[in-house]
């Protein structure tokens, strides 16, 4: 078993200072089922007013509470706001990273590896239910459900373990569109065409419509989404090199379903069952043809037939709630869950698939499929602590059980073997407010109890064919947060925190790789969490027509993110310390002008990482795990039927000469524009991206890969044309 060490105590102070408090409330309580609080309002309320912070709900902080009670940076894109961006660039990973500077650049494939928030991973969730592989992470959890069945998007910034694994970098929570607000029948439809370069095989479509019905105590809402992409085309007009192997939203169709019924069982009480399929496949109509890095120019596409099964992902997600507002005095959420997902990568004839009792060696082509599934429950009880109203205690218990597996499907053989992520994880959490509310202190943890089970398996050909014997190590971890918010007047907060977020290595690529005789799971591989704190402090102010912000941040993490044999030969987690810091800074303000709204936002990221163990940080991280500095112009008008937005996108340039991947990143800035007419029936809406066709290699591909056949670039300009209606 392993025990995760005690160390920063000190960056610890905080929250732990706050611990003895929730003790005290959870204790209390217990005692007072029959006492009434004054907690929840009215959350309905709260929801359809976004632009106001101190009245919004962010559900993935795992509290009513408003944000403005919270120590912490968040973000809520809206119901409006995600429109836009996603006639624009067509997905809700796109969105994000075009609204948030510490995001960072978009791959604009199937896969985002290497993307990330604040220089780390973000947890993608629908519902607060998580969407990752981490046990083989697949990096394809930023497709799993159409967006038009998308209501907001909520953003966590920094590592946190509210939802449990993988939000070292932060959560972005896509919230499902919600029941029907009144009896009768509504909906709404959605009908879209886009085009770049080349008129023919760029064009693409889509239709979607959602329907709902609420009679009484009973709603239901159904809704489908078709979407056909074409091949993209850069600015200079040549087509993008599509990515056969890692998976590609390019060339590819993807169908969605999605459905919520509800009961409303009292006025306080609610029970949802939402579920969700995706699945995007490619159609295999081109082939990549390599490009040359040192003449800078990029891979491109030319027709062909892609052996095997194309790139593919699918997802499916099942979840029941019951929610009761007003249980004692107290809010209730009870949910379970059920996922499912199924990755399927391209193929070739690499040597890791070559078997000679399958076929001579080098003829044989394999492809590999990641197929996981997860089964989950979390409940939480929150409530102000009675005769101590001014603190809010919330206790909870998650449950998770992740099974995960890599097959090779064109053989049917195993990769990584099918591996059980078990986690039980109790949480404690309180709010307490001090001088009518102008003082908060926040603080709680989590403690981690998880179980990582193998059964016996054999290894592939190439690694030896070895049998590798099964177990079941552990881990338990306290992952603790804290902080305070001031108030020093109405419209300015400042607040400071500390909050630690946690993930476990990749330990499918370990797994299938060992190539040693007489291994036992249980005594070669060590699970420890990569544990990663974010420590910040920011302030907002809200003044008349200005609207703005300024966070500070820095994060650390002794334990890297790979496995490495040690003297012994008994992999343990390489203990990479890396720190991180940045800035943001983000504006907007009314102008003189009616209907018009101007903001922007800075984003001044900076990592290292400790390469020699010696304790110290020596080498800049590299584009695989930091984003550029960022700065972020836009221009909103609205008057009358009309609207329209204009945003632009500076990627700043970067030396990485202190790198381990020396390739310095020159920058490229980016517009896009928004245009939207209401009609007599529906609306009109024109979105455009990269408006002035700039030719530019995508950041991923600029500065972390060297091989020539993923050498990409950017997609160039791109229109939708869409109308949308609701009924």
């Amino acid at each position: 078993m392993q025990t995760l060490p005690v160390g920063g105590r000190r960056r610890r102070a905080s929250a732990l200072a706050g611990l003895s408090l929730i003790a005290l409330a959870v204790a209390t309580a217990a005692q007072a089922s029959d006492l009434a609080g004054d907690l929840t309002g009215d959350l309905a309320d709260d929801q359809a007013t976004p632009a106001n912070v101190e009245q919004v709900i962010v559900t993935a902080a795992r509290t009513i509470l408003p944000a403005s009670a919270l120590p912490l940076t968040v973000d809520v894109i809206d119901s409006q706001s995600l429109s836009q961006q996603v006639a624009i660039s067509g997905s809700v990973i796109d969105a994000v990273s075009s609204l948030s500077p510490s995001f960072s650049p978009t791959r604009q494939k199937l896969s985002g590896a290497g993307e990330s928030l604040r220089g780390r991973s973000p947890l993608f969730a629908i519902n607060g239910i998580p969407q990752s592989t981490p046990i083989r992470d697949g990096s394809r959890d930023g497709y799993t459900i159409d967006p038009f069945f998308i209501d907001r998007v909520e953003l966590i910034y920094g590592s946190n373990a509210l939802q449990g694994i993988g939000a070292t970098g932060g959560v972005v929570n896509q919230v499902t569109v919600g029941p029907p607000k009144q009896d009768g029948i509504s909906g709404r439809t959605l009908v879209q065409a886009s085009v770049g370069h080349d008129l023919g095989d760029s064009a693409g479509g889509k239709l979607a419509g959602l329907v709902g019905w609420r009679g009484g105590a009973f709603d239901a809402t159904v809704g489908a989404a078709y979407e056909a992409r074409g091949a993209f085309y850069d600015g200079d007009g040549h087509r993008v090199g599509i990515d056969t192997t890692q998976g590609d939203v390019q060339d590819s169709k993807a169908l969605s379903f999605f459905g919520r019924f509800g009961w409303q069982l009292g006025e306080t009480t609610r029970i949802d069952l939402v579920a969700n399929r995706f699945e995007l496949k490619g159609d295999g109509d081109y082939i990549v043809k390599a490009g040359v890095r040192a003449a800078n120019l990029p891979a491109t596409s030319v027709r062909g037939a892609v052996p095997g099964t194309p790139a593919a992902n699918r997802a499916e997600t099942l979840s029941a709630s019951l929610t009761n507002t007003d249980l004692a005095g107290g809010n209730l959420i009870a949910q379970v869950f059920f996922n499912r997902t199924r990755d399927t990568f391209g193929g070739d004839k690499g040597v890791t698939f070559q078997d000679a009792t399958i076929a001579p060696l080098g003829t044989l082509y394999d492809q590999s499929s990641n197929r996981s599934r997860k089964l989950g429950a979390r409940i939480s009880y929150e409530r102000a602590v009675p005769s101590f109203e001014a603190l809010t205690a919330t206790v909870g218990l998650d449950g998770l059980t992740d099974r995960t597996e890599q097959l090779l499907i064109q053989t049917d053989r195993v990769w990584v073997p099918p591996t059980k992520f078990e986690s039980l994880a109790p949480f404690v959490q309180g709010n307490l407010k001090l001088l009518d509310g102008k003082v908060r202190l926040n603080g709680g943890a989590r403690f981690e109890n998880v179980t990582l089970k193998v059964d016996d398996f054999t290894t592939l050909a190439f690694y030896g064919a070895r049998h590798v014997g099964g177990g079941s190590p552990e881990f338990k971890a306290t992952l603790v947060n804290g902080g305070v918010v001031v108030e020093p007047t109405r419209g300015a907060r400042l607040y400071a925190s500390y909050a630690e977020g946690y993930t476990v290595p990749d330990v499918g690529r370990i797994l299938r790789s060992i190539n040693k005789d007489g291994v036992d799971v249980d005594n070669f591989l060590d699970i420890s969490p990569i544990v990663s704190n974010n420590r910040e402090v920011g302030a907002e102010l809200k003044r008349g027509p200005f609207d703005a912000s300024a966070t500070y941040f820095w994060s650390s993490s002794k334990l890297g993110q790979f496995l490495v044999a040690n003297s012994t030969g008994v992999f343990d987690v390489q203990r990479q310390r890396v720190e991180i810091e940045g800035l943001e800074l983000n504006l907007r303000a009314r102008t003189p002008v009616e209907g018009l709204m101007l903001s922007t936002g800075y984003a001044r990221l900076r990592g290292k990482t400790d390469t020699n163990a010696d304790g110290k940080v020596d080498k800049d991280l590299d584009g695989a795990n930091i984003s550029p500095d960022r700065l972020n112009l836009a221009a909103d008008y609205r008057r009358g039927k009309f609207s329209t937005r204009l945003q632009v996108q500076s990627y700043l340039k970067r030396n990485m000469q202190g790198s381990t991947v020396k390739d310095d990143f020159s920058g490229y800035t980016l517009a896009d524009v928004f245009v939207r007419y209401e009609l007599p029936v529906g609306a009109l809406s024109l979105g455009v991206q990269n408006l002035l066709d700039k030719q530019y290699i995508s950041y991923n591909s600029d500065t972390t890969n060297p091989a020539n056949d993923k050498f990409f670039a950017g997609r160039g300009r791109t229109a939708t044309l869409g109308w949308d209606t609701r009924f």
